[in-house]
């Protein structure tokens, strides 16, 4: 019941998607999520509206995301089919704030959000428990990211990336 009554909170939601309590759901209505979607507890969903930009997440088909997840937009998060993604990842595409003398006088919550460009996660990607996708980032097809790793640049395809800042250190 709670899955049929939380998909009428998205933009479009496919088959046979689970939701499990509880979902938190910011601007529903800009997220759309694919076929057999999978969630478990307290996934966070944001999608921030900012100076007139539209944000948009699209989560594809046979996707699973474990426990404690938060996915955040006011550009652009895609993410592709059958992704796997382990509990605690964060998944941005915007930070409070420029680096520079001027924002940093002013309280973090009080920068205003800005991004470095979308976030694209290729298909068959598997990301590890505790991993940071952060701005402007691509994780290329058939990649693994390591737990609690911070993804600062793109990843190519069919490679196994760790750390933090996160590297490739095999190619498949």
């Amino acid at each position: 019941m709670y899955s049929l009554y939380k998909s009428r909170e998205f933009a479009a939601t496919g088959r046979k998607c689970r939701f499990s309590y509880p979902l938190h759901l910011h601007n529903g209505r800009l997220i759309e999520i694919g076929d057999n979607f999978r969630c478990d507890r307290r996934l966070r969903l944001e999608a921030f509206a900012t100076d007139g930009d539209t944000p948009k997440i699209r989560i594809g088909n046979n996707v699973h995301i474990t426990w404690d997840c938060h996915i955040g937009a006011i550009n652009r998060v895609e993410i592709h089919d059958n992704v796997l993604i382990g509990s605690r990842v964060l998944i941005t595409d915007h930070s409070h704030g420029a680096i520079s003398a001027q924002a940093l006088a002013t309280a973090p919550e009080k920068r205003p959000l800005r991004s470095k460009g979308p976030v694209v996660i290729e298909e068959n990607v598997w990301i590890g428990e505790g991993a940071a996708i952060l701005p402007g980032v691509t994780v290329g097809r058939n990649a693994i990211i390591g737990a609690n790793s911070v993804v600062t640049c793109d990843i190519p395809a069919d490679s196994v990336a760790v750390g933090s800042p996160a590297r490739v250190i095999r190619t498949l």
